[in-house]
Protein backbone atom coordinates (compact mmCIF):
# COMPACT_ATOMS: atom_id res chain seq x y z
CA UNK A 1 0.00 0.00 0.00
CA UNK A 2 1.34 3.41 -0.96
CA UNK A 3 0.31 5.71 1.89
CA UNK A 4 1.07 8.85 -0.07
CA UNK A 5 -1.33 7.83 -2.85
CA UNK A 6 -3.93 6.82 -0.29
CA UNK A 7 -3.68 10.27 1.30
CA UNK A 8 -4.05 11.90 -2.13
CA UNK A 9 -7.15 9.80 -2.90
CA UNK A 10 -8.71 10.69 0.46
CA UNK A 11 -7.98 14.39 0.05
CA UNK A 12 -9.39 14.40 -3.48
CA UNK A 13 -12.41 12.34 -2.43
CA UNK A 14 -13.33 14.85 0.27
CA UNK A 15 -13.11 17.70 -2.24
CA UNK A 16 -15.14 15.78 -4.85
CA UNK A 17 -17.87 14.88 -2.35
CA UNK A 18 -18.13 18.52 -1.27
CA UNK A 19 -18.35 19.56 -4.90
CA UNK A 20 -21.11 16.98 -5.53
CA UNK A 21 -23.09 18.27 -2.54
CA UNK A 22 -22.73 21.88 -3.71
CA UNK A 23 -23.68 21.01 -7.28
CA UNK A 24 -26.74 19.09 -6.10
CA UNK A 25 -27.85 21.95 -3.85
CA UNK A 26 -27.40 24.50 -6.64
CA UNK A 27 -29.29 22.34 -9.15
CA UNK A 28 -32.19 21.75 -6.77
CA UNK A 29 -32.54 25.47 -6.07
CA UNK A 30 -32.29 26.57 -9.70
CA UNK A 31 -33.65 23.63 -11.72
CA UNK A 32 -36.16 22.04 -9.38
CA UNK A 33 -36.72 18.38 -8.58
CA UNK A 34 -38.35 17.10 -11.76
CA UNK A 35 -35.15 15.16 -12.47
CA UNK A 36 -32.11 14.66 -10.23
CA UNK A 37 -30.18 17.39 -12.06
CA UNK A 38 -27.40 17.55 -9.49
CA UNK A 39 -26.53 13.86 -9.80
CA UNK A 40 -26.77 14.06 -13.58
CA UNK A 41 -24.49 17.12 -13.68
CA UNK A 42 -22.00 15.54 -11.27
CA UNK A 43 -21.85 12.32 -13.29
CA UNK A 44 -21.55 14.18 -16.60
CA UNK A 45 -18.87 16.55 -15.32
CA UNK A 46 -16.99 13.69 -13.68
CA UNK A 47 -17.15 11.57 -16.84
CA UNK A 48 -15.79 14.34 -19.02
CA UNK A 49 -13.03 15.34 -16.61
CA UNK A 50 -12.02 11.72 -15.88
CA UNK A 51 -11.60 11.08 -19.61
CA UNK A 52 -9.69 14.32 -20.12
CA UNK A 53 -7.38 13.74 -17.14
CA UNK A 54 -6.79 10.09 -18.01
CA UNK A 55 -5.45 10.99 -21.45
CA UNK A 56 -3.71 14.21 -20.45
CA UNK A 57 -1.77 12.48 -17.68
CA UNK A 58 -0.69 9.59 -19.91
CA UNK A 59 3.07 9.11 -20.00
CA UNK A 60 3.83 11.58 -17.20
CA UNK A 61 5.56 9.06 -14.93
CA UNK A 62 5.36 9.24 -11.15
CA UNK A 63 3.84 12.73 -11.17
CA UNK A 64 1.10 11.50 -13.50
CA UNK A 65 0.39 8.54 -11.23
CA UNK A 66 0.09 10.80 -8.19
CA UNK A 67 -2.17 13.21 -10.07
CA UNK A 68 -4.37 10.33 -11.24
CA UNK A 69 -4.74 9.21 -7.62
CA UNK A 70 -5.67 12.71 -6.49
CA UNK A 71 -7.82 13.86 -9.40
CA UNK A 72 -9.36 10.76 -11.03
CA UNK A 73 -9.70 8.30 -8.16
CA UNK A 74 -10.12 10.98 -5.49
CA UNK A 75 -11.90 14.06 -6.87
CA UNK A 76 -13.82 12.36 -9.71
CA UNK A 77 -14.58 9.36 -7.48
CA UNK A 78 -16.02 11.67 -4.82
CA UNK A 79 -17.86 13.78 -7.38
CA UNK A 80 -19.57 11.04 -9.36
CA UNK A 81 -22.13 8.81 -7.74
CA UNK A 82 -23.42 5.44 -8.80
CA UNK A 83 -25.28 4.85 -5.55
CA UNK A 84 -27.30 8.06 -5.82
CA UNK A 85 -28.19 7.19 -9.41
CA UNK A 86 -29.52 3.80 -8.30
CA UNK A 87 -31.50 5.28 -5.40
CA UNK A 88 -33.04 7.91 -7.68
CA UNK A 89 -34.05 5.23 -10.20
CA UNK A 90 -35.71 3.25 -7.40
CA UNK A 91 -37.51 6.39 -6.19
CA UNK A 92 -38.91 6.96 -9.69
CA UNK A 93 -40.08 3.35 -9.75
CA UNK A 94 -41.76 3.60 -6.35
CA UNK A 95 -43.68 6.69 -7.39
CA UNK A 96 -44.98 5.21 -10.64
CA UNK A 97 -42.58 7.14 -12.88
CA UNK A 98 -41.04 4.21 -14.75
CA UNK A 99 -40.81 6.17 -18.01
CA UNK A 100 -38.89 8.96 -16.28
CA UNK A 101 -36.54 6.38 -14.74
CA UNK A 102 -35.79 4.86 -18.15
CA UNK A 103 -35.15 8.27 -19.73
CA UNK A 104 -32.93 9.35 -16.84
CA UNK A 105 -30.94 6.11 -16.91
CA UNK A 106 -30.49 6.18 -20.70
CA UNK A 107 -29.50 9.85 -20.60
CA UNK A 108 -26.98 9.16 -17.83
CA UNK A 109 -25.35 6.22 -19.62
CA UNK A 110 -25.31 7.68 -23.12
CA UNK A 111 -24.28 11.14 -21.96
CA UNK A 112 -21.59 9.80 -19.64
CA UNK A 113 -20.09 7.61 -22.34
CA UNK A 114 -20.12 10.45 -24.86
CA UNK A 115 -18.52 12.81 -22.36
CA UNK A 116 -15.77 10.36 -21.37
CA UNK A 117 -14.97 9.97 -25.08
CA UNK A 118 -14.99 13.76 -25.63
CA UNK A 119 -12.81 14.30 -22.57
CA UNK A 120 -10.33 11.67 -23.74
CA UNK A 121 -10.16 13.28 -27.17
CA UNK A 122 -9.53 16.71 -25.66
CA UNK A 123 -6.99 15.29 -23.19
CA UNK A 124 -5.08 13.54 -25.98
CA UNK A 125 -5.06 16.77 -28.00
CA UNK A 126 -3.84 18.82 -25.02
CA UNK A 127 -1.17 16.26 -24.17
CA UNK A 128 0.15 16.01 -27.70
CA UNK A 129 1.92 12.97 -29.11
CA UNK A 130 3.59 10.59 -26.67
CA UNK A 131 7.35 10.43 -26.98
Amino acid sequence: MNWTYLGLVMLGGAFGAGLRYSLGHFALLHLGDRLPWGTLAANFLGSFLAGLLFEWLEGRGTAGTALRALLIVGVMGGLTTYSSLMLELMAFGRTGQAERAVVYYALTLAGGLLLVWAGMRLGAWLRGPLA
